[in-house]
């Protein structure tokens, strides 16, 4: 159950300034709990606060830091369900993908603890030339300062995790702004950090209106902007940033590739699981299925008739695979570009209703190339079937897109396997496998429209880590 009201944190500490942000149960679509709600003075006074706190985050041992993660490791262990249910409630997603999310938050921190104690320098010969004879170089990684962090709707733990996880590490201190839709796992990170001994401003939490959120991107006593969610928003956003680096996690509409040599029975299992979990909301979600003619038929018939048979229902139900989109408006807005297909001339074999919020998970096939579910990034249930005849067809159709996040490749052929590697534009090449597998210490992230940097704990703690160079002369002898 959720608690009736809950803070926002400002500079560590809990504040019930009001109830301003209600938080609505995404199935039931009635308010389910209230949370504050900050506005663009409380923010300024975050960002202070940050600034404050960050010599003395800069005098913070790593052991120290490493204590502070382990800390939320076992709280989240002890609040497991806690989380899960406020997923369930608060984002509508079925109950085995929450516990999924919240196994990934714990994998997550534990990741950062471990490599709070390995942010490593090095020692470098500079003794290259006659002229730098009795010069030696060392040099080492410090925090880079306060940083910004924006996370989205649809992975409310795991992907705040992904920032501030890493900023701990670091020894960065940070101000966050959960998605307003959900907020609340956040907002129980928050609460768990409280009881740790971070110093004073080292983290605020703040649900706000995007109008008052101008300050995240703005201000220049950020020294990072990170930012998780749609490539309009996150582009606007870093034109906006001014001087300090930015690190965009955007959207996609991965595709993937079923060679004629797959295992039809394996590829359907992590395809279906791929395209579905979470009702589709997902920038890894597989959206484009790129299929073998010599396999298409089979492949087609036996998904069309896993997908029809998934279970939709409440998120609470332990046998509920689809759930409710975000909102009623988003499941409107893929219904509209189902229609479109269908009336472009694509055919849908299966889905295709919706009930409010709930978009029945639907497969598409023969959509023409410039249908906005091909072109771009469907965000729900929906899949669309097309069909190769030479694999490098297959590779032209994954990179005829705007976006670059990940792609799967299931093929059995090293060589090919290779090449998908050497030749896809796309930050990650998944082979035997859905473009939505992620384990949380891989470098992730996407090029053209799907981003900018990779997440991952240690690929995160480089870019909110500056290097600093130390020179030794050694005197000639007199």
């Amino acid at each position: 159950m959720l608690a009736q009201t809950y803070p926002y944190y400002l500079a560590n500490e809990a504040v019930y300034a009001n109830t301003d942000l209600a938080v609505v149960d995404k199935y039931t679509q009635e308010v389910a709990t209230r949370a504050a709600l900050a506005d663009a003075k409380v923010i300024d006074q975050a960002i202070a606060a940050a600034e404050a706190a960050q010599p003395a985050l800069n005098k913070m041992p790593a052991y120290q830091r490493q204590q502070i993660l382990e800390h939320c490791v076992q709280r989240f262990k002890e609040r497991f369900d806690e989380l899960a249910d406020a997923l369930c409630i608060e984002a509508g997603k079925p109950i085995k993908d929450a516990r999924g999310e919240v196994t990934r938050l714990i994998d997550t921190f534990k990741i950062a603890a471990e490599e709070s104690v390995r942010i490593q320098g090095e020692v470098i010969n500079l003794e290259i030339t006659e002229r730098a004879k009795g010069y030696a170089g060392m040099s080492k990684r410090v925090p880079i300062g306060p940083c910004s962090f924006i996370s989205p709707f649809n992975f409310p733990l795991n992907l705040a995790a992904h920032k501030v996880a890493p900023a701990i590490a670091a020894g960065c201190a940070f101000v966050l702004k959960p998605a307003s839709r959900t907020p609340i796992g956040a907002l129980i990170i928050g609460e768990i950090l409280a009881e740790t001994n971070l110093p004073k401003g080292a983290f605020s939490i703040l649900p706000c209106s995007r109008d008052g959120a101008d300050l995240f991107t703005t201000d220049e006593r950020f020294k990072l902007l990170s930012f998780t969610g749609s490539p309009d928003v996150g582009w606007a956003l870093k034109a906006k940033a001014g001087k300090k680096p930015v690190i965009l996690e955007l959207g996609g509409n991965a595709a993937c590739v079923v060679d004629a040599d797959a295992d039809i029975e394996d590829a359907i299992t992590r395809i279906v699981f791929g395209a579905y979990y979470q009702s589709g909301q997902s920038c890894i979600g597989v959206q484009r299925i790129i299929v073998h003619s010599d396999i298409y038929d089979t492949f087609k018939d036996k998904f069309v008739d896993r997908v029809s048979n998934l279970i939709h229902g409440a998120p609470q139900d332990e046998s509920t695979f689809v759930g409710p989109m975000i909102a009623e408006s988003e499941a409107k807005r893929l219904e509209s570009w189902i229609i479109e297909a269908k009336q472009k001339g694509g055919k849908i074999l299966c889905g295709g209703t919706r009930e409010g919020a709930m978009l029945q998970a639907t497969v598409l096939e023969d959509v023409p190339p410039d249908c906005d579910i091909v072109t771009e990034e469907a965000f729900g249930p929906v899949s669309v079937l097309s069909r190769f005849e030479e694999f490098d067809d297959a590779l032209a159709q994954v990179n005829d897109s705007q976006f670059g996040l990940q792609a799967g490749i299931f093929t059995r052929d090293i060589y090919k396997a290779h090449k998908a590697w050497d030749e896809l534009e796309v930050g990650g090449v998944v082979i035997g496998d859905v473009p939505s597998w992620r384990v949380d210490n891989m470098p992730y992230g996407g090029v053209k429209e799907s981003g900018l940097g990779r997440e991952g704990i240690r690929y995160a703690i480089e870019d909110m880590t500056e290097i600093r160079l130390m020179v030794l002369r050694t005197p000639p002898k007199s």
